[in-house]
């Protein structure tokens, strides 16, 4: 699988680490930074991560901050996105099985590195189950997210 993964400089530590282990499982990883622990802004590495979602150059993504929740919210805002915050195995199968989630996220500073290496494995192992009451769901979720859009397109200068 392709996977994207990207932090801010509180889940640096964290993300090399799952590259390496990412890698070694056999998917292919496009790293789209922080490349140290200097203070950066966690909305531009959402960004990025959501852009090589929606462009179909990974399949799935992973953001990793001190918490997790600023990245949550930030790749929630992107249009395609459905992130999630896990910091455990059930919510990450959950979150796709049930709600086709194409991000996981994580905080750094709440879980370790091995909780975390078997949240990921969770997560990309998992599938959307297509059952009809999902996917009614989802579609109501596509529907929130185009009309939203739509009536803001104007004053938020998307085109």
């Amino acid at each position: 699988m392709r996977v994207v993964i990207g932090s801010d400089h509180a889940g640096f530590g964290l993300k090399k680490s799952l590259v390496e282990y990412l890698s070694r499982i056999g998917h292919e990883v496009l790293d789209v930074g922080t490349d140290s622990t200097e203070p950066v802004d966690y909305p531009d590495f959402a960004k990025a991560v959501g852009e090589v979602i929606n462009q179909g150059r990974a399949d799935r993504g992973i953001l990793i901050c001190g918490s997790g929740v600023g990245a949550s919210v930030a790749a929630n805002k992107i249009p395609g996105i459905r992130a999630g915050l896990c910091h455990d195995t059930y919510s990450a199968r959950q979150g796709v099985e049930h709600d086709n989630m194409n991000v996981l996220v994580l905080g750094a500073r709440v879980i370790g590195s091995e909780l975390a290496k078997e949240i990921v494995r969770v997560f990309l192992d998992a599938r959307f189950t297509n059952e009809e009451r999902h996917s009614r769901r989802l579609k109501k979720l596509y529907e929130l997210e185009a009309g939203y859009l739509k009536r803001h397109e104007s004053d938020n200068g998307f085109d």
